[in-house]
C-alpha cells in the first residue's frame, strides 16, 4: 500500500459512506451482518470505524513487499491525518486540511485491494470526519489501535498473558470502546470496561481460529509460558497437533471463554437501538468458539466459520432485543 500523496480528491458524505459500507461489506464477514441491525446514521457511523479500522490494518499487514521502514512512515502519516481529522483541520468534502501551513496539504491515499469507483483512502475521511464529530469517540482509540499496528510489523511473541492482553487491548479492546461511543451507552467507566473486555474475547476467539493461518505468516501470539511446548510453529503450519495440543487449546479457550461471560452485563447497559448490534456480533464470535470448542484440532484443517444462514437466523433473533 503506497502512502505516497496524490491529487485532492472531493468525496460527498454520501459517497464517502458508499464507500466505507463496501468495504465493511467485503472485509467484515462477521461484523457485517451485525452492523445491518443498527438505525442508519448509527449503522453509516460503523461502517466509517470498520473502514478505518480495515485501512489502517492493511497499512502494517498487506504482503505487498514494503519494507518496515515505509510500513512504519506510512502509519506515522496515518496517525497524523487522522489527527487532523479527529481536530477538524480537514474540509471533509475536499480531502485536504483547512491550515496548509502546518498540516499535510493532502491527505495520504493508501489504495485498497478491490475495485471501487473510490479507491483511495480519501474517501474515507468524509464519512470518518463525520462519525468522529457526531459520536466524540476518544482520541486515545485511535492512537492505540496505531501502536497495536506498529507491534504487528515485527514477529512477535508473547511469554505471558499480560502481554498478550495489553495487545489484544490494543487492537480489540478498545475498538469494543469506540463502539460503545457510537451505539450510546450508559454506566462511564464500569461499561467502558466491560466494552474492552468485549473486544478481547472477539480477539482470543480470532488468535485461536487462526493459528495455522498465522503460523504460516511466522506469527504466535499464545503465551509461550502457557503453551508448554505442546504447539511447534512447523507443526502448526503443516496442520500436525501434537499429543498436547488439545489440553493447550482447551485451557485458552476456557479463558476466552470467561472473556465473554465477565462482559455479560455489557448488552443491558446499551442503548436498546443498538442492542440487537452486538447481541448477534457477540453470539456470532461466541458460536465461533464453541464451534473450535468442539473438535479444537479443526483450526488446523480449515478455517472455522458460520454460514450465511447461521448468521442471519443469529441476527433475526437479536432483533428481538430491539425494545426500549
Amino acid at each position: 500500500m503506497n502512502l505516497a500523496p496524490g491529487p485532492i480528491v472531493s468525496v460527498s458524505l454520501e459517497q464517502s459512506r458508499a464507500y466505507c459500507e463496501q468495504v465493511t461489506k467485503t472485509y467484515a464477514r462477521n461484523f457485517y451482518y451485525g452492523l445491518r441491525l443498527l438505525p442508519p446514521e448509527k449503522r453509516a457511523a460503523m461502517y466509517a470505524l470498520y473502514a478505518w479500522m480495515r485501512l489502517v490494518d492493511d497499512i502494517a499487514d498487506q504482503e505487498d513487499g514494503r519494507p518496515l521502514s515505509a510500513r512504519v512512515e506510512e502509519l506515522e502519516a496515518w496517525r497524523a491525518d487522522t489527527h487532523a481529522a479527529l481536530e477538524g483541520r480537514i474540509e471533509p468534502e475536499k480531502g485536504r486540511t483547512r491550515e496548509p501551513e502546518t498540516a499535510s496539504p493532502i491527505f495520504h491515499s493508501p489504495v485498497l485491494p478491490f475495485s471501487h469507483s473510490f479507491s483511495s483512502a480519501a474517501s474515507l475521511w468524509p464519512a470518518f470526519c463525520h462519525m468522529a464529530a457526531t459520536y466524540r469517540v476518544p482520541t486515545r482509540v485511535f492512537d492505540e489501535v496505531i501502536a497495536g499496528q506498529e507491534q504487528d510489523l515485527s514477529p512477535l511473541s508473547f511469554q505471558t498473558f499480560e502481554e498478550l492482553a495489553a495487545y489484544c487491548y490494543r487492537v480489540a479492546g478498545v475498538v469494543g470502546l469506540a463502539s460503545i461511543y457510537v451505539w450510546g451507552f450508559e454506566g462511564g467507566e464500569a461499561t467502558e470496561e466491560l466494552a474492552l473486555q468485549r473486544g478481547i474475547a472477539f480477539q482470543l476467539t480470532n488468535i485461536l481460529r487462526d493459528l495455522k493461518e498465522d503460523a504460516v505468516r511466522g506469527r504466535f501470539y499464545l503465551p509461550r509460558s502457557e503453551v508448554n511446548g505442546a504447539m511447534d510453529l512447523a507443526d502448526l503450519r503443516e496442520g500436525r497437533p501434537g499429543p498436547a495440543f488439545e489440553e493447550a487449546m482447551r485451557f485458552q479457550l476456557a479463558r476466552a471463554e470467561d472473556y465473554y461471560r465477565r462482559s455479560a452485563p455489557l448488552e443491558s447497559r446499551i442503548s436498546p437501538d443498538a442492542r440487537p448490534t452486538l447481541i448477534a456480533m457477540t453470539q456470532i464470535y461466541h458460536a465461533l468458539l464453541k464451534k473450535i470448542a468442539a473438535r479444537p484440532a479443526r483450526v488446523l484443517r480449515q478455517r472455522v466459520s458460520l454460514s450465511v444462514w447461521a448468521k442471519l437466523r443469529i441476527g433475526w433473533r437479536a432483533l428481538r432485543a430491539r425494545r426500549p
